[in-house]
């Protein structure tokens, strides 16, 4: 149809935070490529790493600033146990938190599991000019985000408005501050 907004593929990673598992038996990982593909866009990367906040911040760090990779998505770490340690390992990095991510999430997740969902600590933020959204560990919760949130936000064609039309603005700070207007 005329006048209709173009599709814009995204390079996604996927990370999986886990100490016990691999790219054999990573569920939500799978949930999380399968879907992204089936919407168009194309994975950039995948990895799994353990709870380990160095080793997570890197991976992400490392993925924002790859040419290719517009977004990145994490599953697990972000109960409460000793060993969930994603958002300490990744809201440092954010130079913009993302709340209503996390209070949407939560919202969605609510209508399927009631008040467990306040065991999550789903969060979402920008770094280096790229979209993290810090996801739970179950499938479940894979599907909710991407089917509730992200799969209309990282799409061009929705409206009134998505995150892919403001990607080529999420680093402007940085170029005015480079000698800028």
């Amino acid at each position: 149809m005329a006048g209709e907004r173009p599709f814009i593929p995204l390079g996604i990673a996927v990370l999986t935070v886990s100490d016990s598992r691999t790219l054999e038996n990573d569920k939500s990982g799978d949930t999380l490529v399968a879907r992204l593909e089936e919407a168009g866009h194309r994975l950039a990367a995948r990895s799994i790493v353990p709870d380990d906040k160095a080793a997570i911040a890197d991976t992400v760090r490392e993925w924002t600033l790859a040419d290719g990779v517009d977004v990145v998505i994490t599953t697990g770490g972000t109960g409460f146990t000793g060993r969930d340690v994603t958002p300490e390992a990744l809201e440092p990095l954010f130079e913009k938190r993302m709340d209503g991510f996390s209070a949407l999430f939560h919202r969605i997740s609510y209508d399927k599991i009631g008040t467990a969902t306040i065991q999550s600590r789903a969060t979402g933020g920008v770094a280096n000019a790229t979209f993290i959204f810090v996801l739970p560990g179950s499938p479940g919760a894979c599907k909710d985000a991407w089917d509730g949130i992200l799969k209309a936000q990282l799409d061009y064609r929705h409206l009134p408005c998505n995150f892919v039309e403001i990607m080529p603005r999420l680093d402007e700070h940085l170029k005015r501050g480079a000698g800028g207007v």
